[in-house]
């Protein structure tokens, strides 16, 4: 999946230079995903669950549509930002328009007909929440705290809380965003990664980005490199494997022996993949590098964990 001519980047001085911060294209991320998640879904143990994560998908394609202008950091903010080497739209700082409750409750209204009995029954209950409640709600879910009392509702509040910081993160565009010094978190809103995606940028090929698991922006970071640790040694990756023994090509998880993390990694030459939805449709890698005693260094917010 090569980068859209749309697809707003930091400018570059050659053509042989690509890009390290890739903004996210507000037309099109959570449509694509939609469509990954459809196709992944077919013929799949988890079919059913992969399907409705795709309408949820859908329902934030039309959410961020319609999502009105938002007020962005001002010019005095952003070069502060840039001379600290700071993230200018912080997850756990910047203050988050009320629309986002808007689109959570535009979210549920539109999945609720495709879920099944237990989801409508979450989506009833996190529509009766008060606004106190829902905030609270989003604070867990931006300091990643997904567990606890009412953790099935998390989801539902990650998505509108993606929209919202995908939306802004793209009319914010990359072009005054720096890389910071930790090289493992978002540049534009310091989250986590969710997987990181092998992909042609322009004339380079075999360019890795992370890919953030709140705003969607894509940043580079070297092959052959803990996302967590910033280490270069002992880093393997495993893959599943059919009953033949032939392995799935386009997602692997990155493992590291020094700081016993793992991220999955997708390969868009192999497939159509979105990070998201092939990070979920693989849980059975999730369960075997687990079980090898590596732990997941960056959430992906659709899943509640042990859900």
């Amino acid at each position: 999946m090569s980068a859209s001519s749309q697809t707003p980047v930091i400018p570059i001085k050659s053509s042989s230079e690509p890009p390290h911060i890739i903004a996210p294209d507000a037309a099109s991320v959570f449509s694509r995903r939609a469509a990954r998640f459809e196709q992944l879904a077919d013929g799949h143990s988890l079919g059913d669950w992969l399907r409705f994560l795709g309408a949820i998908s859908r329902a934030q394609h039309a959410a961020l549509q319609s999502l009105p202008a938002l007020d962005l950091p001002d010019s005095a903010q952003m070069k502060f930002a840039r001379e600290h080497r700071m993230p200018p739209l912080p997850a756990q700082s910047w203050p988050r328009p009320v629309i986002w409750r808007e689109v959570l409750r535009a979210i549920a209204t539109a999945i609720e007909p495709v879920a099944a009995e237990p989801a409508r029954k979450d989506l009833a209950r996190l529509k009766a929440f008060d606004a106190e409640a829902v905030e609270a709600l989003a604070e867990r879910v931006l300091h990643t705290e997904l567990y606890g009392d009412e953790a099935a509702l998390l989801p539902y509040v990650a998505a509108a809380l993606q929209v919202l910081w995908t939306g802004a993160a793209a009319r914010l565009g990359v072009a005054e965003i720096v890389a910071l010094d930790v090289p493992g978190v978002c540049p534009c809103c310091g989250f986590l990664p969710v997987a990181s995606v092998i992909r042609t940028v322009g004339e380079v090929s075999n360019l890795r980005y992370l890919h953030c698991a709140l705003c969607n922006t894509e940043w580079n970071l070297v092959r052959l490199k803990c996302s967590a640790c910033d280490v270069t040694d002992g880093v393997t990756y495993c893959a599943l494997q059919d009953e033949s023994g032939k392995e799935n090509d386009a997602i692997r998880a990155e493992t590291c022996e020094s700081c016993k993390s793992y991220l999955k990694i997708a390969y868009a030459e192999k497939a159509a993949v979105d990070p998201v939805a092939d990070d979920l449709a693989t849980l059975a890698l999730e369960i075997l590098v687990d079980e090898a005693g590596y732990s997941r260094s960056g959430p992906n917010l659709l899943l509640v964990p042990g859900g």
